[in-house]
């Protein structure tokens, strides 16, 4: 069964924050950062694992090869299991025979040590050292280094060390004895799941992955109080995985003329391969691993499992001075030819370079602060991943902080409103034109850093901070300035401030004064006026009273003579 070389680690991406460490963090820069996320670029990648380490959001993680091989222990063959000899870093003071118990107890068949494989690769040391035919031998034990010299330091194959890494050297003993027999490797490495492809290792589980599966079977390893007692004499090869463990497990005359050396960490091995392609060193024996302090300091156990001084003494304390006992292998069943795996990327021209410089602020050279805030080390290896599609512009830090200052300059230069702003001691820590002008502030840095009382009075202030009442579009009328301001002040605990936002309303407020004025005298005039209708209407109703009544009298004097003089005739 293969692995899947595109989903060894793999994304979270809502875990994804923007803070470009895995970039900083990768030696060959295979992350792309696009849309907010980073994205590994699976041709270019080394599996080395330090973005998984390096993040601090979890956004990264291996990718799970449990339900693999939970599928390949459902078999009917036998299942053997290679543990890898950090096992006794990372599982602590368990011993090999409690671990081989454990794994019996998830349905492997049986469990042997990936130590015995790394016997059969030292002793090939051995002879390509007594062979001296070759002027530098690199190890081929770590696959991260060996992918680092196959996709960027091609020209120095030759160097390579043609022989396989424990773990497949271990699958094919394996395999040589039971052909039918399915190998499970278990190690501290992201990187042996892309080694394993094609070879006679059927899956891979880090420790990680291991344990999980022990918890949901509710195994538990119990720990031996010494288990130096039970040591096994033949198995020098248990120091594989710490630096200098491979020099320790070789027996090496001292007439070789070979230097013996140990580089771990992959910045180093990046190093030394770029002095060994200058032709700088000459005649080395060199033992590399990608992590510093080798295998025990693999990404998973650096993850979950740190303290380097502890599991160094670990390990060597679990390894014995002599070699397991194995059966001969001919030599061409350990034999490997590295390929070269080219990345091919496109190199961006100066013009290119520079043309990006120059969208993101860097007009010369004193402009390019090389900070790493984004991950790479220099403003054009940036700007060049930029013409890569690898990088976006607005990942430099101090251009969008340019940005941002120049557009929050912008904003308090030319908003009509005063923008003031307070510390929680109600100290002064910006104010913008239209404010000054307000409260009648002729120079900023006289107030800056100053209490707020100097220029008004801080009693809102203290309101809205100690949670007595809220100040949105507050008015009042402040007489040391003579004039009439609206408030708003908001409080931000997060960044420990508070923000006025204040507008002038005095010529508002004495236009509402002029016409309220105007009120009180129309509704007075009214009020003059109508009494002087009611007294106009009194005087008429009287006048109209005393004539109605005169009327009366003489029509009726009228109508009485009218009827005496009918009577008369």
């Amino acid at each position: 069964m293969e692995h899947n070389a595109h989903n060894i680690i793999q994304l979270q991406k809502s875990n994804c924050k923007n803070c470009h460490k895995c970039i900083r963090s990768c030696p060959v820069k295979s992350i792309r950062f696009t849309g907010g996320q980073a994205h590994i670029i699976q041709d270019a990648c080394i599996w080395c694992g330090q973005c998984l380490t390096a993040c601090p959001q979890d956004a990264k993680e291996i990718a799970d090869g449990i339900e693999e091989v939970r599928l390949i222990l459902c078999g009917n063959h036998p299942i053997i299991a290679s543990v890898a000899p950090s096992f006794a870093a990372y599982f602590e003071g368990i011993g090999f025979p409690r671990m081989r118990e454990a794994l019996r107890q998830l349905g492997f068949t049986d469990a042997e040590e990936t130590a015995i494989g790394a016997t059969f690769v030292k002793k090939e040391y051995e002879k390509q050292l007594a062979d001296a035919k070759q002027d530098l031998i690199i190890t081929s034990c770590c696959p991260s280094v060996n992918l680092l010299i196959q996709k960027y330091y091609p020209t120095l194959l030759p160097c390579l060390s043609p022989v396989v890494s424990p773990m497949i050297a271990h699958g094919i003993d394996i395999k040589r004895r039971e052909p039918d027999a399915a190998v499970i490797f278990i190690g501290p490495c992201p990187a042996k799941k892309e080694e394993a492809q094609g070879t006679a290792i059927s899956a891979v589980l880090t420790f990680e992955e291991l344990a999980r599966m022990f918890a949901e079977k509710n195994i538990r390893l119990k720990q031996h109080g010494d288990i130096s007692h039970r040591r096994n004499p033949n198995s020098r090869a248990r120091l594989f995985p710490t630096a200098g463990g491979i020099l320790k497990t070789m027996d090496i005359p001292s007439d070789t003329g070979y230097t013996c050396m140990v580089v771990d960490g992959i910045h180093n091995c990046a190093s030394a391969l770029d002095d060994i392609r200058k032709g700088n060193i000459t005649h080395c024996f060199i033992e590399m691993s990608a992590c510093t302090g080798s295998c025990i300091g693999g990404p998973v156990m650096e993850k979950y499992r740190h303290s380097p001084v502890r599991h160094f003494q670990s390990v060597v304390n679990f390894a014995g001075p002599k070699d397991f006992k194995t059966e001969p292998m001919e030599e061409k069943l350990l034999a490997k030819t590295y390929s070269p795996l080219p990345y091919s990327r496109k190199t961006p021209s100066r013009k290119e370079i520079e043309d990006v410089l120059l969208k993101t602020g860097k007009q010369k050279p004193e402009d390019e602060l090389n900070c790493g805030s984004c991950g790479y080390d220099t403003c054009r290896e940036k700007a060049a991943a930029v013409c890569q599609g690898k990088a976006e512009l607005n990942m430099c830090l101090p251009f969008l902080m340019a940005n941002a200052e120049q557009l929050t300059s912008n904003i308090l230069e030319n908003v009509p409103n005063g923008i003031l702003v307070l510390n929680e001691d109600y100290e002064v820590q910006e104010i913008n034109p239209a404010a000054m002008e307000m409260l009648q502030v002729e120079n900023k840095q006289d107030v800056l850093g100053s209490h707020v009382i100097y220029i008004m009075d801080p009693d809102a202030f203290q309101d809205v901070l100690e949670g007595r009442r809220e100040v949105r579009n507050y008015r009042d009328y402040y007489p040391e300035i003579d004039k009439y301001l609206e408030m708003s002040i908001i409080h931000n605990p997060t960044a420990h401030t508070l923000l006025a936002i204040l507008l002038d309303v005095t010529e508002a407020e004495h236009n509402m004064l002029e016409k309220e004025k105007l009120s009180r005298h129309t509704a007075e005039l009214t009020d003059r006026v109508v009494m002087k209708q009611a007294r106009i209407v009194q005087e008429i109703a009287s006048l109209l009273g005393e004539t109605t009544a005169e009327t009366k009298v003489a029509l009726t004097k009228l109508k009485e003579s009218i009827a005496f003089e009918r009577e008369s005739k």
